[in-house]
């Protein structure tokens, strides 16, 4: 599959994603995330591997979008509430 991350195009397949991932220990996961075998890894890690570009020459949304067409599993963090909103037992 010819996907463009970082203006750069790269045809990539699963088969090779999951080559190149292969024996890279996953970083903690702070934000979004891709299910690559048993493993979840952060998507800039994911992006800097298998592109060899650094991290920030391209965004979280350019290789999320990549590895969702390839099938791999994507978990985006939801959004935390509003710090100034108080639920109904802080109100009381």
């Amino acid at each position: 599959m010819r996907c463009v991350i970082a203006r750069f195009p790269f045809e990539l397949t699963k088969g090779e994603v999951l080559e190149s991932m292969k024996g890279i220990k996953p970083e903690p996961v702070t934000g979004e995330s891709v299910i690559i075998g048993r493993r979840h890894y952060p998507v800039k890690q994911v992006g800097q591997v298998i592109t060899g570009q650094d991290r920030r020459d391209f965004s979280a949304a350019e290789v999320l979008r990549a590895m969702a067409q390839l099938g791999f599993t994507c978990r985006v963090l939801p959004k935390a509430a509003p710090l100034g909103i108080l639920g109904s037992l802080q109100h009381a």
